[in-house]
């Protein structure tokens, strides 16, 4: 369930060599130990002036890697995934029960007769474009493809289309774009466009970037990267949407979509969409009588699809995994789609310290997949990973906490590791006017095992958390041995910081503290050199373009309102929507 009224409201590696000229091997050396001393430095941020009605913040951040994963980090070999718990991270220490249904009946266990099996990030779709929260299986990428960047600042020419607001049944507000809020884009073919429903001018250009905001005032918004131009007519479904949604990785005009609470349309569900004609073409998980929640049926995470079994995956905060095969029947010729679930899976788990006001049932985030395992948190303090194939979890780490960020994954010399954190929930831990530590680990997703952590101290507000809000960004390129979290409420209640961390030791490179917090998430863009910078947003209302090694602050705009949404990032432009009801598209120059 939403979290707060805020929500509501508002070194080198070591490279093997047999070289036997020993002038090569000194340089080398030299070049490593700048390399080195390059990502240690870390300047002086000026504050900036109030001149908001909230306090603008002053920080730095990165965007997520472009639109494959460097050969550095995840090798281009499909290795097996074979987790198994130890005895510090089984699944009896932490969850008191599982449960199984398929097709509407209670079973005891099950198999899938073709296994899913996911490959590596580069591998989850071939399409131009971000079709789920942060880019895909691994949420590691937050950007598309690579940013011509001479003059290192936001242009002076930017678009902004105009969003509204929806008002809850029980009376609370909903304005613009909410956290996570990431905007979907695709480059759409120009034979698939000649069947959408599409304004004339968007079906003939030669080519079209369309993107697809789904914001919490009940519309989705269809929109022109370059100029932001409506590409079509809003869709209108009524519910608040938080999460960003999905596309599917093949490339079919379809649209997975969540709602992030209940409205005068009823209770919140799940939307599966034909973006010919915008029609809805099944709806799932309203009250769900599967669902130890009861009534609540929010869905804020980002749905992966496996394209090789055609099956939709997809976590609820109900505490339901649903997974079913869609059956898609697409023909782009004549420019029909349907789908025909059937095989409908849901698994779902209890936590030992699950209560009904404490430690939540229900998944928040977005998952990671890889292999045959799903490996995601909850709102209970639980990162757990399960086998998809046999719907038995393999191993259960203790996260402390009501988990808002998504966990991202990433294979470092052919062993992989999950990078998250959590939040502070306050009266769970600790009392609202205390504070709690908030850690950020580096976990063996063999085993689920804690390889570091770095602690920071947080504060929290009720129903306005503390701690890390927004999914942290893993570094490429050459940002390849950092990665950087986005931690609120630190040092003080309404401070927040931006840090970067050594990924093999945990240890602070750079740490850059804002005036105000912030819940959006970093992202990292790279130029044709492999030069990597950082899109950060804030709640003051603040945009941020950083040098990933330095931490340095190249340049900052101010958007006029608090950014809870994450931004994306296509080639060099830049697409965030914020609660004060607008959404920018800001160039990179």
């Amino acid at each position: 369930m939403p979290k707060s009224q805020h929500k509501q409201t508002n070194s080198g590696k070591k490279r093997s060599s047999i070289a036997k000229i020993s002038v090569l091997f000194s340089l080398i050396c030299v070049l490593a130990m700048l390399v080195y001393k390059n990502a240690e430095t870390e300047p002086i941020i000026p504050k900036e002036s109030d001149n908001t009605a909230e306090q603008p913040s002053t920080i730095p951040e990165q965007t997520p890697e472009l639109e494959s994963s460097s050969p550095d980090n995840n090798e281009s070999k499909l290795l097996d995934f074979n987790p198994a718990a130890t005895d510090s991270t089984k699944p009896e220490l932490l969850i008191k029960e599982t449960g199984i249904m398929v097709d509407g009946q209670r079973v005891s266990s099950y198999n899938f007769s073709d296994p899913i099996d996911f490959g590596l990030p580069q591998d989850y779709t071939s399409v131009q474009g971000i079709v789920t929260f942060r880019g895909n299986n691994f949420r590691d990428s937050g950007s598309f493809g690579t940013a011509d960047i001479a003059e290192k600042q936001f242009s002076d020419s930017y678009w902004t289309v105009p969003t509204t607001s929806l008002q809850a049944p029980n009376g609370s507000v909903w304005t613009g774009s909410g956290w996570v809020g990431q905007p979907l884009m695709m480059t759409w073919p120009k034979d698939v466009r000649s069947h959408m429903n599409m304004y004339d001018w968007a079906k003939n250009s030669e080519t079209l970037t369309e993107v697809i905001y789904a914001t919490m005032d009940g519309n989705v918004y269809f929109l022109d990267l370059l100029t932001g131009k409506k590409t079509r007519d809003n869709l209108y479904l009524g519910f608040t949407f938080k999460g960003a949604g999905a596309l599917d990785p093949r490339g079919y005009p379809i649209l997975y979509l969540g709602a992030g609470y209940n409205s005068s349309k009823g209770i919140s569900r799940a939307f599966i969409i034909n973006l010919l004609d915008c029609s809805v073409m099944y709806e799932f998980g309203a009250t769900d009588s599967f669902s130890l929640r009861g009534t609540l049926s929010f869905f804020d995470g980002s749905a992966l699809v496996d394209a090789e079994t055609d099956r939709l995956i997809y976590p609820g905060e109900n505490g339901i995994l649903y997974i079913m095969r869609l059956n898609t029947n697409y023909d782009p010729a004549a420019g029909t789609l349907s789908i025909n679930p059937s095989e409908i899976v849901k698994w779902r788990y209890n936590g030992k310290r699950t209560t009904r006001d404490t430690y939540w049932l229900g998944m928040e985030d977005s998952a990671i997949i890889w292999r045959g395992h799903i490996i995601m948190s909850d709102n209970g303090g639980n990162l757990m990973c399960l086998n998809l194939n046999t719907l038995q979890l393999e191993w259960v780490q203790n996260v402390l906490d009501d988990t808002n960020c998504t966990p991202v994954l990433e294979i470092e010399n052919g062993h992989p590791y999950v990078y998250t954190s959590t939040s502070f929930h306050g009266g769970w831990r600790a009392p609202v006017n205390e504070t709690a530590t908030i850690p950020i680990w580096k976990i063996d997703a063999l085993t689920g095992e804690i390889v570091w952590q770095k602690d920071y101290t947080c504060y929290t507000e009720d129903g306005v958390s503390g701690g890390t809000q927004g999914t942290l960004a893993i570094g490429k390129n050459k940002l390849a041995d950092l990665i950087y979290v986005p931690v609120a409420r630190t040092p003080g209640r309404t401070t927040g910081k931006l840090v970067a961390l050594n990924k093999q030791t945990g240890e602070v490179v750079w740490e850059k503290e804002t005036q105000v917090y912030s819940w959006s998430s970093p992202v990292t863009v790279y130029d044709k050199d492999g030069n990597g910078y950082l899109v950060f947003c804030t709640a003051g209302g603040y945009m941020y373009l950083f040098d990933g090694l330095t931490g340095d602050v190249l340049d900052s705009l101010q958007v006029g309102g608090n950014v809870e949404a994450s931004p994306a990032v296509y080639n060099n432009t830049i697409v965030v929507g914020t609660r004060s009801q607008l959404i920018w598209g800001v160039t990179l120059t």
